[in-house]
């Protein structure tokens, strides 16, 4: 995933669900079977505070993609519901995609 201007709003807020969507999958399907099927609750301590701050990092991105983008609030929670899902990161990046160049964009559509 190269991204011509990053630290615009919405390519930072690709960037930051697509990061956010890889550490909740390694929480789902590393971490949580190590502590379930072999007794190791550091795994999910340790993978649970990272995907937690990404997730912080994430909700900030999406918050500043929102004001600056001037997107409507309906938008905005389609793409705040789709990080609660496995993979729904992945809906969020092709969603976001025509609307991550330097022009004004429109909001993501379903």
């Amino acid at each position: 995933m190269v991204l011509a201007r990053p630290f615009q709003p919405v390519p930072m807020l690709r960037i930051a669900a697509f990061v956010e969507g890889i550490s909740f999958l390694l929480l789902l399907f590393i971490a949580m079977p190590l502590k379930y099927l072999y007794d190791q609750p550091e795994a999910v301590r340790v993978v649970g505070m990272v995907h937690g701050m990404l997730f912080l990092w994430f909700v900030a991105a999406l918050f500043r993609a929102h004001t600056e983008r001037e997107w409507a609030l309906g938008a905005s929670l389609r793409v705040f519901v789709a990080s609660l899902l496995p993979f729904g990161f992945l809906w969020i990046d092709r969603h976001l995609r025509p609307s991550a160049s330097p022009r004004p964009a429109a909001p993501p559509t379903a």
